[in-house]
């Protein structure tokens, strides 16, 4: 179990990074910012659990309320709020590049992996590597509607985490949907999972699982 506290840093005039700061006992000097999807918080047990399991790998970690969370508690993101809240993960990558020395990654479920990954798609100086869980490839039952516009524009090395039973893309289709992507990809399947990717059976093992997937998937890039 990490320490943590509640982080606040007011630097960008109009959106500020808010959430709940984890600080490791030895650091390697790198970050990731982890935040929700469009039904959550920063507090989901996915990213306490996954917070937790990266700070005690040595990152310092950010779990980070989008602005329309910051908003209002409850609901969905509103109509036009991808645009803001692009600016606030924005701003929560700015805001932890005071905060360590190395590398910083971003990692969203759902809602906010593809605001990351569009984010990233628009400008991949910002951050170095990208956790995507349970990315929301199209709606449930509306295999069509594909929500892949930026993959080739996406420049960042990204890790899909994604439920082997999840009703917004099957394997087959993400494995399909990243041959779009100029960057390198790897994707992890959660035998078992649906959409919310941690269940009551694999909770102790699933935050392992993806932290030391992603830690090898982002070494090897630096190799």
């Amino acid at each position: 179990m990490s320490n943590y506290q509640e982080f606040l840093d007011v630097s960008s005039k109009e959106i500020s990074a808010r959430g709940f700061l984890h600080r490791p006992i030895v650091s390697s000097g790198d970050c990731i910012v982890l935040t929700h999807g469009a039904g959550g918080n920063c507090n989901t047990p996915l990213l306490i659990a996954l917070a937790d399991e990266f700070c005690a790998a040595g990152l310092t970690v950010l779990r980070y309320d989008l602005p329309f969370r910051q908003m209002r508690p409850h609901g969905p993101p509103q109509r036009g709020s991808a645009e803001r809240d692009q600016e606030g993960l924005r701003a929560a990558l700015a805001a932890m590049r005071k905060q360590v020395p190395g590398r910083i990654s971003l990692g969203g479920h759902s809602y906010g992996g593809r605001q990351s990954s569009m984010l990233a798609a628009a400008e991949p100086d910002l951050l170095d590597s990208l956790l995507l869980l349970s990315y929301p490839l199209h709606p449930p039952r509306q295999p069509h509607e594909l929500r892949t516009g930026h993959f080739s524009s996406l420049q960042t090395p990204s890790l899909f985490v994604h439920g082997t039973r999840d009703g917004f893309g099957s394997i087959d289709e993400m494995a399909t949907a990243l041959e779009l992507i100029p960057a390198r990809t790897e994707l992890l399947p959660i035998t078992g999972s649906g959409h919310e990717l941690m269940t009551k059976k694999n909770h102790s093992e699933l935050p392992k699982i993806v932290v030391e997937a992603f830690l090898s998937f982002t070494n090897k890039r630096s190799a």
